[in-house]
């Protein structure tokens, strides 16, 4: 088969079985020796990788085939069925694997030297690595590909000249779709003197190229040019805290989420049947990353922001930043539980109850706090200790209505003495009386209005909803905690919406209410009957017909019960682990991984500790990055609490993203949040210095718009398009909007139509991201909003990944001026 590959200007012949690739190239005399060389070398692995792919569709033809089979099958004993539900959730999970590694399934090559390669291929001293492992099942399970995440690939990060780990060339094979596009190659058996190992960076040339490709708008993944301090974070025990700090551009993302993928792979039967929780900062950060672990072969991982971790509840209401950093604090734990006691009431006096039938029965306050002293010593959360209370107030109620009833008996009975030898026969009314009578009283609307009002079953919507809007309650709850000025901040109007600091909040009350589900149990087992019931019903009636038909036939009760077949009617969940988490507030998952997890309150950390019991946790961030108020300075202030010293952290120093230029203008910034922080460095100069502009307040948008039209245009003569953004303060978001949708519209979006190409953001939204371009407006009102505004400054500055530009409109701030740069140089 000959086809003319339109890159190289070639006419090539591929063998169509490609086990042993066959590529014969009719070399063009036009073409230099090294071009034609290498031309031959793109046609020898794009047979490879042309076989790779006809392994790939078989597999994918053989998982489909055998889904749609366990689909089909029915009828069987219960083993029967739980192995057609397990072939069902194994062949699901496969084939939706094998379909999210198409692009660039085959990425990278090593040559060993002679019997280096610790793995079997049938001694030849060749390997590929992918995104999935790939087996020839008619030799002998020959691999073909090997997964990035098999310890044999670890050489294709870690080796370098001076440590080739017996490698003696890596090749980087760059494809588009399904067709090799470019190789690039190092050579490690160079003596020490021939080779450049700057900063240790492995496949360096694999790695520039891709930093230099344009944004799209999506997080692309790293697997193909992991560096070997990236890759020891990647594979590190699962157990424990394990703290990754890295500045701007360091790759803490890439790496959180490869660190997903990785974990999945090795201890893929504990994580899996627990799933694996990936924290971001924002729904925005969410899309950006969202398509990474699927290109990495994982489908089964939980996304979300802290503010989505509440089941059924949408956050999508705003704080004001004040707020938002109270109810941050741990200092709230104290005043959610007071608010709970609050609700646990005694009369001031006694309680008169008129149940039905016109008898008045009376509560005094004693009775009333016994009741409550003995269900808050059970410890129990406040809706399971309700049953102690309620128990406790039906009694004193029946003791009360029993003595009036034997009162009123007697006094209508005539007065009849007693003889010498009589005796009193003691009380009239007996045992099944009492629990009758109790039984009643249980039942009565009145009393029952009464118990509400006592110790009141709760929601932890119905409850924080009360606290929030009540000034009453919450100043009775907030005493000793919140000065009267920080109460009065969290006071808002009923039916405001919720918001993503009010999650925590839930979540606390949700453990200190707990959920009486006694009554949901009591309905699920009715239900069980009932359907049994039924069972057995449909079962006498295909009995009757058999009977009728032929007596020898197998009847239907000697292979199916009626509680199997009751079984069979229930509804079968085939969700993941990942999907049954998000609808289960009380799950705990595997494994947690956080992404800026500098900016996370004390209150977020208690929710993500509950999320995650056995503390297998991996958190990245800054903290010279953390803008929120209620954020953290210190990873062991926020981590003692729960696991005291017992916690790992990892550096990440390489500045894979920011170019030098940029980097510098920020470190200037940094240098002003904290003159100990250095910044991490960059490995490239993009050679276009960061320019900085003036306008006024009046003019700014207007202004904004004239240079965001001049940078696309640069970014297309420049790169053929790429992403910008435009970062301000609040206050200057909407304008700025307004102002550019005629922009954002004519630039459109990306390949997938999800992404704008120009972007209006305040830098809380645009932490963890990055574009091509940015243009930050006002600095200076961005440095002076919040109380880590430098910090903020600081972040919007370094999410550029070739362009930036700064647009002043009131003076400089020092750091931005270039005089802080000329003193240290004078200095």
């Amino acid at each position: 088969m000959e086809s003319l590959d339109r890159e190289s200007g070639l006419l090539v012949s591929v063998s169509p079985h490609h086990r042993e690739p066959d590529n014969t190239v009719m070399f063009d005399p036009r073409i230099s020796e090294p071009e034609q060389a290498r031309s031959a070398e793109i046609a020898a692995e794009q047979g490879y990788v042309s076989m790779l792919y006809d392994r790939l569709d078989a597999e994918r033809e053989l998982a489909d085939r055998r889904l749609s089979d366990a689909l089909r099958s029915s009828g069987g004993p219960p083993q029967a069925a739980a192995e057609r539900e397990a072939a069902t959730a194994t062949y699901s999970d496969r084939l939706a694997a094998l379909k999210s590694v198409e692009q660039g399934l085959c990425f990278g090559r090593l040559d060993f030297a002679d019997g280096s390669a610790n793995v079997d291929t049938d001694d030849d001293p060749t390997i590929y690595i992918g995104r999935v492992g790939l087996f020839d099942e008619s030799d002998d399970y020959r691999p073909l590909l090997i997964d990035w995440r098999a310890p044999v690939a670890r050489p294709f990060y870690l080796a370098t000249a001076a440590s080739p780990q017996g490698v003696r060339r890596r090749r980087h094979i760059r494809t588009l779709s399904r067709k090799v596009v470019g190789l690039d190659d190092e050579v490690l058996d160079l003596g020490a003197g021939e080779h450049n190992d700057h900063l240790g960076l492995a496949g360096e040339a694999a790695l520039l190229s891709a930093l230099e490709r344009r944004r799209t708008g999506e997080m692309s993944d790293i697997v193909s040019t992991i560096q070997a301090e990236q890759d020891a974070i990647i594979r590190a025990d699962l157990g424990g805290v394990l703290v990754v700090q890295g500045g701007p551009g360091t790759g803490k993302t890439a790496v959180a989420l490869h660190r997903a993928a990785y974990l999945l792979y090795t201890h893929r039967r504990q994580l899996t049947t627990r799933g694996v929780l990936v924290v971001g900062p924002n729904s925005t950060f969410l899309r950006y990353i969202g398509q990474v672990l699927p290109s990495l072969g994982e489908t089964g991982v939980m996304l979300a922001t802290v503010g989505e971790l509440y089941p059924g509840l949408s956050a999508t209401g705003l704080d004001t930043p004040e707020a938002a950093e109270i109810k941050g604090r741990i200092g709230m734990t104290e005043v959610l539980a007071k608010a709970v006691r609050d609700r646990q009431i005694v009369p001031e006096d006694v309680l008169e109850v008129t149940v039905e039938g016109g008898e008045v029965l009376v509560l005094d306050r004693a009775t009333c706090e016994l009741a409550r002293s003995k269900a808050r010593e059970t410890l129990r959360p406040h809706n399971l200790a309700r049953r102690v209370f309620s128990d406790r107030v039906l009694d004193a109620l029946v003791e009360v209505s029993m003595n009036q009833l034997e009162s009123h008996v007697l006094d209508d009975l005539p007065e009849i003495p007693l003889s010498g030898d009589e005796v009193d026969s003691g009380p009239m009314l007996d045992s099944r009386d009492r629990a009758t009578i109790r039984q009643e009283l249980a039942e009565d609307p009145a009393v029952q209005a009464v118990l509400q009002e006592l110790w009141p079953k709760l929601t932890p919507q119905e409850l924080l909803s009360d606290l929030l809007t009540d000034t009453e309650r919450l100043a009775s709850a907030a005493s000793g905690v919140l000065t009267e000025a920080e109460w009065r901040t969290l006071l808002r109007r009923p039916g405001s919406l919720w918001t993503a600091a009010d999650v925590p909040l839930l979540d606390e009350l949700a453990e200190l209410l707990g959920e009486d589900d006694t009554e949901a149990r009591a309905r699920r087992e009715r239900q069980r009957r009932e359907e049994r019931a039924y069972a057995e019903g449909v079962l006498h009636v295909l009995e009757q017909d058999e009977e009728i038909l032929d007596e020898e036939v197998v009847r239907v009760r000697d292979v199916l019960d009626a509680e199997l077949l009751a079984e069979r009617q229930e509804a079968r969940s085939d969700l993941t682990a990942a999907q049954r988490a998000a609808l289960d507030r009380s799950w705990t998952f595997g494994h947690v991984i956080v992404d800026e997890a500098q900016e996370l309150s004390e209150m977020d950390w208690r929710v993500l500790m509950r999320r995650c019991p056995s503390r297998s946790m991996t958190l990245v961030g800054d903290v010279s990055q953390t803008g929120s108020a209620a954020g953290t300075s210190s990873w062991d202030r926020v981590l003692r609490p729960y696991v005291e010293d017992r916690w790992r952290l990892r550096e990440l120093t390489v500045n894979y993203r920011t170019p030098a230029e940029i980097m510098e203008l920020a470190s200037a910034v940094l240098a002003d949040i904290d003159p100990g922080l250095t910044a991490p460095t960059s490995v490239r100069e993009s050679g276009i210095e960061p320019w900085r502009r003036s306008s006024s307040p009046g003019s700014v948008t207007a202004d904004v718009r004239r240079w965001v039209d001049e940078e696309l245009a640069a970014l297309t003569e420049e790169r053929g398009g790429g992403t910008l953004a435009v970062l301000c303060p609040a206050a200057l978001e909407g304008p700025l909007s307004a102002e550019l949708a005629e922009v954002q519209a004519a630039a459109g979006a990306d390949d997938t139509g999800d992404n704008p190409r120009v972007s209006v953001l305040t830098v809380d939204r645009a932490k963890g991201l990055e574009f091509d371009a940015v243009i930050v407006v006002d600095p200076e009102s961005i440095a002076t909003a919040t109380a880590r505004g430098l910090n903020d400054v600081y972040v919007a500055l370094t999410r550029a990944t070739q362009r930036l530009g700064i647009v002043h409109t009131a003076p400089p701030m020092p750091a931005l001026s270039g005089e802080q740069g000329a003193s240290r140089a004078a200095g």
